[in-house]
């Protein structure tokens, strides 16, 4: 078998099996940890404020893991991406040199420079560092705004029902943000087909 295309099956066999835990998440989904007692348990509300967190709280878990799960999943992608244009960009130019009369040591070239090409478009033209940076942002920030809540009640306002009610506000607004952050960050069709011809016309020789 022609060495060049070992090096084929190689390269796009770790290309596929180290893109495996961006599936997994996908797949499988992640657990939330908020860590510590919640607001069941919380002394310093009465019984009805305690019901009214609990029951919120209730309904933010399919957000908070919405949050958490698309902030791994593009964390693992950004590095994926990262992971592989760095060493491909450096090997591109080295195989162009090593190319012979093997026709698959022109695959090779040709397979590295089209994937790596494809995820320099595909980083660029989902966003995926910004997506990453504002799902984790919006849920470390709830996280702490909910740790306050529990710990210093006093500073969303004077009277418990102010508090609650401050509180509850607050949350309303963090979601808010955070779904414009995701609806303005979402790419359209025609900056990915931009991209990705932006990618693949050749450099031109100054």
């Amino acid at each position: 078998m022609s060495p060049w295309l070992i090096g084929i099956l190689v390269y796009v066999g770790l290309a596929v099996g180290t893109a495996v835990p961006i599936l997994a998440v996908l797949l499988r989904g992640v657990e939330l940890h908020p860590g510590g007692s919640g607001f069941d348990e919380a002394t310093t509300f009465s019984d009805e404020s305690r019901r009214r967190l609990t029951q919120h709280w209730s309904r933010m878990q399919g957000t908070l893991g919405f949050w958490k799960k698309n902030a791994e999943m593009y964390r693992r992608l950004h590095y994926y991406i990262i992971l592989w244009t760095v060493p491909s960009s450096v090997m591109i130019p080295v195989l162009i040199q090593a190319i012979s009369q093997d026709p698959y040591s022109r695959w090779l070239v040709t397979v590295v420079s089209a994937f790596t090409a494809s995820l320099f478009a595909l980083h660029r033209a989902l966003r995926v560092e910004e997506h990453y940076k504002a799902y984790r942002q919006g849920e470390s920030e709830f996280y702490d705004m909910y740790r306050r809540m529990l710990d210093r009640p006093y500073s969303f306002g004077g009277s418990e029902q102010d508090q609650v009610d401050a509180y509850l506000e607050q949350a309303e607004q963090h979601r808010r943000l955070v779904r414009n952050a995701e609806v303005n960050m979402t790419p359209s069709i025609e900056q990915i087909r931009a991209d990705i011809s932006s990618e693949s016309e050749p450099t031109q020789a100054p």
